[in-house]
């Protein structure tokens, strides 16, 4: 499929008067369609038959370019599943968005779609570290949010227990930041992880807890039942 084509099928999908709501609300100065989500998805599932995994991601990518809000949310899409055989290349164009991101719509799909890589080979977390030292507030973000799968799991191996705790230590690294969006990252990190592993999240806000700003302390706590 042609980006031209895609496009033509993104923006018939289009509300106009959606695209100015849209764009205040996510805070957008790129061009926003204003095509409802419901509608995204269902072209990404009639893209994602119809197309091989080469075919997907040089779409990914000629959509990605485009700057356009939905066509950059499509481009995350595409990419979004568990197993991809030879997924490197897939790896590496993840990568290389994650520097561009500056919005949480798109930066969230596109770490979806990272998280997959991520599961399907651990060892890319030492990439996720790199990130969580960057200068760029979205980068040290996305650390998090792609890393949420091992927040929410049960019964973990040796080995997915010692990537929890790296990814705690990455959190713990960012309490002091004062940045909303990630004290938002690490509560959202704690409030998933506190389903799963009340007693871990307990000690890591009594800890830091006190560091933390109210809100991101109250959300972190929104499912320990003595908070």
């Amino acid at each position: 499929m042609k980006l031209a084509e895609a496009l033509a099928q993104l923006e018939a999908q289009a509300d106009p008067g959606r695209a100015e709501q849209m764009a205040a609300y996510h805070k957008q100065s790129r061009r926003v369609l204003g095509v409802p989500n419901p509608a995204t998805n269902d072209l990404n599932k009639s893209w994602r038959q119809s197309l091989s995994v080469a075919e997907r991601a040089d779409l990914a990518r000629a959509l990605w370019g485009t700057d356009i809000f939905e066509a950059r949310i499509a481009a995350a899409k595409l990419l979004t599943q568990a197993r991809i055989k030879d997924d490197g290349a897939i790896w590496e164009l993840l990568q290389s968005w994650v520097p561009e991101f500056d919005s949480w719509a798109i930066a969230d799909h596109a770490c979806s779609a990272i998280s997959k890589r991520l599961l399907a080979d651990p060892s890319r977390l030492d990439t996720a570290e790199e990130w969580s030292r960057s200068d760029h507030m979205w980068t040290r973000r996305a650390a998090l949010v792609a890393t949420l799968p091992w927040a929410k799991m049960n019964n973990l191996k040796p080995a997915d227990q010692e990537a929890r705790e790296r990814i705690l230590d990455w959190a713990a690294s960012y309490v002091p930041d004062r940045d909303w969006f990630m004290q938002k990252a690490v509560a959202w990190w704690l409030r998933d992880l506190s389903k799963h592993d009340a007693e871990r999240t307990r000690a890591f806000l009594a800890e830091h807890g006190d560091a933390m700003k109210a809100f991101a302390r109250k959300e972190a706590a929104k499912y320990l039942k003595d908070a």
